[in-house]
């Protein structure tokens, strides 16, 4: 089954050569040619907006100049202008109705548009005049998918293979289609008529995993089998013995069947990457105790195969340090970062691990110097933050964060944060007047942003300043994430501060339900608003946890 092209690569392919749509037309040549074809030249620089304008022009001047509508069309098609493009391709078509170019870019029209009926009837109209146009039939059948018409996509797949004959492809998407229907003894025979005639690696496979899906793997196996005596080098039906074998539990025969899909050097690496990220991913702690060296290999030897493949480095990376051996995947993506040293994901991936390693130093070094590298991405800038952060080092955080806004100008997902955490370093140097100015800078383009609203609402109660003004702030942050502990640790001191110790214990409890146990300061405001209401047992059995986890260094 041919996969439908994305609609970024069908815009790319609007671009045809004038000629191709002129040639098309009733008159062989027209006063307005020139203009057109200077009107596609701008379409072809993507200057659209000014290709658009000279054929308004000329349509307003020619209406009939279908040509004129069509490309008209197309910029409106490549501007999203959907509403305009149908309009403008679907005049093109009515001036000429046999031009296949205008009624194939209205149906995309029409389908970028969600209009799936009037995209399937145009289809199915042109379909009529261009019956050997295989994209038509792909295109029909997609759309038959998407709204659940079976009959009619197998209609369309019989139309196919009476036009085109039988291919695996075709055949794999009847198979897929009858499963769709519930009916997998049909599904079943389509593959089994096609093998008796052109027997193929690809439907023998899909014959294995038929069976293996109706627990039959000794028949699975045959199918498997049969398709490597026909192509050796056939990995899918390898790594279908291979599920066989699992089954089974036989695991010697697992790993060695594993252990020549790993080696197959026309097997793309990605695909062995993945496969092994699945296998686990998959795996129970049971059969991964069990079989943890075999394991181990398969990651040892796709390195040792691909010692400077990104992906294969990535994975064995990421397996290691999943399975608390973080020497060597910490080597492993350090060299990867340093065959890769264009590669953002390597390079971030390595920082993550010393970030979760606590070893800050190395972090901002490591940040640093992809820094250098990356001088317009602010990953490594926020990650470099968190290890100033807990270094206690609160200019470097602003001035990094000046850095963040500079380089994400207009990126407000990036410059609101930046901009919060300035306000929250100033105030931790002591500078709170500054602080304040700078939250409000940041309320003012996101009145909604809750980790200013929370941090100045706290801050401003701390001090005992503008409670109201806190309580209105901190209101806002539990109503968009009421399970936040920090945020209901906020608002239920600030209703404390207000004297409003009944209504602050209803949000305590809840802090309780979702995380608050774990946080000492937590527990302390909750004893005291306790201590407030009178219920002092209760209050002393809060302030002893908090005593305890503040003993553990939970804060």
């Amino acid at each position: 089954m041919r996969i439908r092209l994305s609609i970024a690569a069908i815009l790319v392919a609007f671009l045809i050569p004038a000629g191709q749509v002129f040639s098309q037309t009733a008159a062989s040549t027209r006063p307005d040619d020139g203009r057109i074809i200077d009107a596609v030249a701008k379409m072809n620089e993507g200057q659209f907006q000014k290709a658009g304008a000279e054929l308004g022009k000329i349509v307003a001047e020619s209406p009939s100049n279908d040509a004129a509508w069509y490309y008209l069309g197309l910029c409106h098609l490549y501007t999203r202008k959907l509403d305009e493009a149908v309009k403008c391709l679907k005049k093109a078509s009515e001036l000429d109705p046999a031009n296949y170019w205008y009624k194939d870019r209205l149906a995309l029209a029409y389908s970028m548009s969600g209009e799936d009926d009037l995209t399937i009837a145009t289809y199915e109209d042109l379909l009529k005049e261009f019956p050997k146009k295989d994209d038509l039939h792909f295109n029909l059948v997609n759309l038959y998918l998407k709204n659940n018409q079976f009959d009619k996509a197998l209609s369309a797949m019989d139309q196919i293979e009476a036009v085109f004959g039988k291919n695996e492809q075709v055949t794999s998407t009847r198979y897929d289609i009858l499963l769709r229907q519930n009916k997998p003894d049909e599904a079943l025979k389509a593959l089994q008529e096609y093998n008796k005639e052109y027997s193929s690696p690809f439907v023998l496979t899909k014959l294995g995993d038929h069976s293996i899906a109706e627990y039959k793997d000794t028949a699975a196996l045959g199918y498997y089998q049969e398709a490597l005596d026909l192509q050796s080098d056939y990995m899918p039906a390898l790594l279908g013995v291979a599920e066989v074998y699992r089954i089974r539990r036989d695991y010697p025969a697992f790993f060695s069947t594993l252990d020549r899909f790993i080696r197959d050097e026309g097997t793309d690496v990605q695909a062995k990457s993945q496969f092994l990220n699945m296998l686990v991913a998959r795996s129970d702690h049971r059969f991964f105790q069990n079989n943890k060296p075999q394991i181990d290999s398969l990651f040892d030897k796709i390195v040792v195969l691909h010692p400077s493949d990104t992906t294969a480095l990535t994975s064995a990376s990421l397996y290691y340090y999943a399975t608390e051996r973080q020497d060597k995947a910490m080597g492993l993506m350090h060299r990867n970062m340093d065959l890769n040293p264009t590669n953002l994901t390597a390079a971030v991936t390595y920082v993550q691990m010393l970030t979760n390693n606590k070893d800050w130093d190395a972090v901002k070094a490591a940040c640093d110097s992809c820094i250098s590298r990356f001088s317009e991405e602010t990953d490594f800038l926020e990650l470099k933050n968190y290890a100033c952060y807990n270094k206690e080092e609160w200019q470097e955080i602003i001035d990094n964060s000046w850095k963040i806004i500079e380089i994400a100008k207009g990126d407000t997902s990036k410059t609101i944060p930046a901009l919060s955490n300035i306000g929250d370093m100033q105030y931790q140097l002591g500078n709170s007047k500054e602080a304040f100015k700078t939250y409000e800078k940041v309320l003012k383009q996101d009145p909604g942003y809750s980790p200013a609203l929370n941090n100045y609402a706290w801050y401003l109660a701390i001090q005992g300043k503008k409670l109201k003004k806190a309580c209105a702030m901190s209101r806002k942050t539990i109503e968009k994430e009421p399970d936040n502990v920090t945020y209901l640790d906020t608002y239920g001191w600030i209703l404390h501060l207000l004297g409003k110790d009944k209504e602050a214990k209803s949000y305590f409890k809840h802090a309780m339900l979702y995380g608050g146990k774990e946080s000492a300061n937590i527990l302390r405001h909750y004893a005291t608003v306790l201590e407030a209401l009178g219920e002092t047992d209760l209050a002393k059995v809060y302030r002893t946890q908090a005593n305890n986890k503040e003993a553990e260094g939970k804060d």
